[in-house]
């Protein structure tokens, strides 16, 4: 087994240009959208935050600290990057009598937006979408050339690969789900073993997606395929791709997908699950590891297209990116069909 994040295949051919990317916090915008409108009512204090230069992990400590609970009872809907500046949800489980006065909550870089009520408790996969505005320097790229890359994700979509910092730096949160599953650690706090579960499941997927690209059927469905309806977790199998298949594919209304591994049995047959078992060959510690974890098995899909797509060309070297993606997906992982992005 290698023990690094797999290779990123790229969909389109060779990038477009080197780019600086991440030169300010400034250059990464992202705006959070909850699926639901909070109703003003009930236990939980809802957080509306804008935060700079922030790890999401580390402000919810400093909020369970300022308001006198358990980290436990701080939740949110997914981990935004730090170097950006980031707008996005927290719920804190806190009685009326016992809330603080948010305007006394002072720390650099964070700035309270809105503060209400819900019923219940924030939890994974509760924002809708995010907005990203990402601004890229130092380019050597063509407009039309740009234009025409961009008309083919609008057509395809790209590969819905799992972004880098899903495994840490250098890859560590890999690295440590591998000595975890070999008996080599133990991890007892709960949330640093569920970003090592994490690691491990998406590099198995993201080595399947990655050989799909390299055949070329990334976007295509296949039989045997497993099939997700957009904007959903449900799927259903297919034994035989037909022309009905093929239309709702197109349509961007239903992603073939790929594997989330864990227990249960495989949820693709002939073709995908005969090449997913190729793939995955050599991962049986991972896999092992997984289902020894509890985790069950489960679909991602293969493909992501994001949503209202533009581009500024703010001077002959720099361009800006303006473009939503649903809840899960990366930004990078657009990007990463564009340019060869490098930082400061």
């Amino acid at each position: 087994m290698n023990n690094s994040a797999c290779t990123i295949l790229r969909a389109f051919g060779e990038p477009l240009s080197t780019a600086r990317f991440r030169q300010s916090p400034e250059d990464f915008i992202v705006k959070e959208t909850l699926a639901f409108e909070p109703d003003g009512a009930g236990e939980h204090v809802y957080l509306y935050i804008q935060k700079q230069n922030t790890n999401t992990q580390w402000l919810a400590r400093e909020l369970a600290r300022f308001a006198n609970i358990k980290l436990r009872d701080v939740s949110y809907a997914g981990l935004k990057d730090r170097n950006a500046v980031t707008s996005q949800w927290f719920s804190l489980l806190l009685h009326r009598d016992k809330e603080p006065d948010w305007d006394n909550f002072s720390l650099e870089g964070i700035d309270i937006l809105q503060a209400t009520r819900h019923r219940s408790k924030l939890r994974p996969g509760m924002a809708k979408k995010n907005h990203f505005i990402i601004t890229l320097y130092n380019t050597d790229c063509d407009e039309q050339a740009l234009l025409q890359r961009l008309q083919l994700v609008n057509q395809y979509g790209v590969p819905n690969y799992y972004g880098e910092q899903r495994f840490g730096h250098d890859a560590n949160n890999l690295e440590q789900a591998r000595a975890l599953f070999a008996g080599e650690i133990n991890i007892k706090a709960r949330n640093k073993k569920g970003l090592y579960l994490s690691a491990a499941r998406s590099h198995l997927f993201n080595k399947v997606l990655a050989e799909r690209v390299r055949r070329g059927n990334w976007h295509t469905p296949l039989r045997g395929d497993c099939m997700i309806l957009d904007g959903s977790n449900s799927f259903f199998g297919i034994e035989q791709v037909d022309d009905e298949i093929k239309a709702r594919v197109q349509e961007f209304d239903i992603h073939p997908s790929g594997p989330l591994w864990g227990k249960g049995e495989p949820l693709t047959k002939l073709d995908v699950l005969q090449l997913e078992n190729d793939v995955l060959a050599d991962e049986q510690l991972f896999k092992n590891g997984l289902v020894n974890a509890g985790m069950t098995m489960d679909r991602r899909a293969l493909r992501m297209k994001p949503v209202a797509l533009q581009y500024q060309m703010l001077d002959a070297g720099t361009i800006r990116l303006i473009f939503d993606l649903t809840s899960g997906q990366y930004a990078t992982t657009l990007l990463h069909e564009l340019f060869i992005l490098g930082s400061v």
